[in-house]
């Protein structure tokens, strides 16, 4: 019996991660020993104190049940009082904090609340997939507005209210910049808030990089008046080093996490209160905590360094967040055929740019999230693979 499935998947390929680490399963399974570059997820263990809290609370008899929706009290409190300190940016823990089960949750919620068949969203290219998908999904068109090495991979804005925006409802950002490591301005952050009122476009940021390897983390809700035309996702993954735990939060005006909660009710419940205690001890670090982590992410990105050096690449030492993004030589047709080179000669995987969009396909991207022994391991491999083919 053959059931098609939905519309909305139709057009929805699996994500490519998803696709690639099971040919690398296959790999190693025949004893390839892939060194897996590619993943963004933090190899590095959370705070002890974190780890001690689940402990106890998940030890206790009365943690265990469902949970609200909107999330513990405490959790929304630690929330708040962590965007205050760092970003400067004053919540209300009751109305404007949405705790989520992950980020990446949030992004498709947001779009089943505001999108639907008819409707566009604007997202970056290059940019995070999962924003294509997303909107894709919930019945919308994406239009993919192009992010370009020249003008330092922020938005043209003057060039986007040229064009036609007529059935626009909302548009996808992200900066820290994933995958370039771009930092956003002030100025442009004030300019994309000026932008969705004049449009009535919703901006939607999505913010989970601004703590590693930058010293002013930067919030778009710090641009006055960005409540009224903003929302914001931030994520515990790569900052408390958390990724498994799916511990993220959106933030927004009342109205908004009233809309949005309409749709993540009938989703999912609550999470694991012990999990929300432990996240609540995560944002409740001092400074102390992500200087430590930083100290870590500097020494590894000299390794990729020297990884996109040997390769003959050429990159911004100004980027942020936990990868290297930098350009292929002209010698190499596209980034897939750099990224399956190496994986197929070196048995090193590297993360080829043009799975964020065209204007990804002459890059390629590294992960800071391996030991220095792995970076070292990974340069020897392609040492010798470049050794054996000049042989050949």
């Amino acid at each position: 019996m053959e059931i098609e499935v939905a519309k909305r998947l139709q057009q929805t390929e699996e994500y490519y991660f998803s696709k690639k680490l099971r040919e690398i399963e296959e790999m190693n399974k025949n004893g390839a020993q892939v060194i897996n570059l590619g993943i963004g997820s933090p190899d590095l263990p959370p705070h002890p104190e974190v780890i001690r809290e689940l402990q106890e609370q998940a030890a206790l008899s009365n943690t265990h049940g469902y949970q609200s929706y909107k999330g513990a009290a405490a959790l929304r409190q630690a929330m708040a009082d962590w965007y205050l300190r760092y970003y400067r940016v004053s919540l209300n823990p009751n109305t404007e904090i949405l705790p989520l089960i992950g980020s990446k949750e949030g992004i498709v919620h947001i779009c089943m609340t505001y999108l639907q068949e008819g409707d566009e969203a604007l997202i970056p290219n290059p940019g995070y997939p999962t924003y294509a998908s997303a909107v894709r999904l919930s019945g919308a068109k994406a239009v993919p507005y192009e992010l370009k090495e020249e003008k330092q991979w922020l938005p043209d804005l003057e060039a986007l209210a040229k064009t036609d925006l007529s059935k626009v409802k909302l548009m996808w950002i992200n900066y820290p910049h994933m995958p370039t490591g771009t930092l956003a301005t002030e100025e442009i952050f004030e300019k994309l808030v000026a932008f969705g009122k004049k449009h009535q476009i919703l901006i939607c940021h999505d913010n989970p990089y601004s703590f590693i390897l930058n010293e002013h983390p930067r919030s778009l809700l710090s641009v006055p008046g960005a409540k009224e035309v903003a929302i914001e996702l931030n994520s515990l993954s790569k900052s408390s080093n958390m990724a498994g735990w799916r511990i993220g939060m959106l933030v927004a005006a009342q109205q908004r996490i009233d809309e949005i909660l309409r749709f993540k009710s009938n989703m999912d419940s609550g999470m694991f209160l012990p999990v929300q205690l432990a996240a609540a001890k995560a944002l409740q670090l001092d400074k102390s905590w992500y200087s430590q982590l930083n100290t870590t992410y500097a020494e590894r990105r000299e390794k990729v360094y020297s990884i996109m050096d040997f390769l003959g690449c050429s990159y911004d030492k100004n980027q942020v967040g936990l990868f290297i993004w930098a350009k292929i030589p002209e010698s190499y047709t596209d980034c897939y055929a750099l990224s399956d080179e190496l994986l197929y000669q070196a048995h090193v995987f590297i993360t080829p740019g043009g799975i964020f969009g065209s204007a990804g396909d002459r890059y390629i991207r590294i992960s800071l999230c391996a030991k220095i022994e792995v970076f070292d391991q990974a340069i020897a491999r392609m040492e010798n693979a470049k050794a054996a083919s000049s042989h050949a």
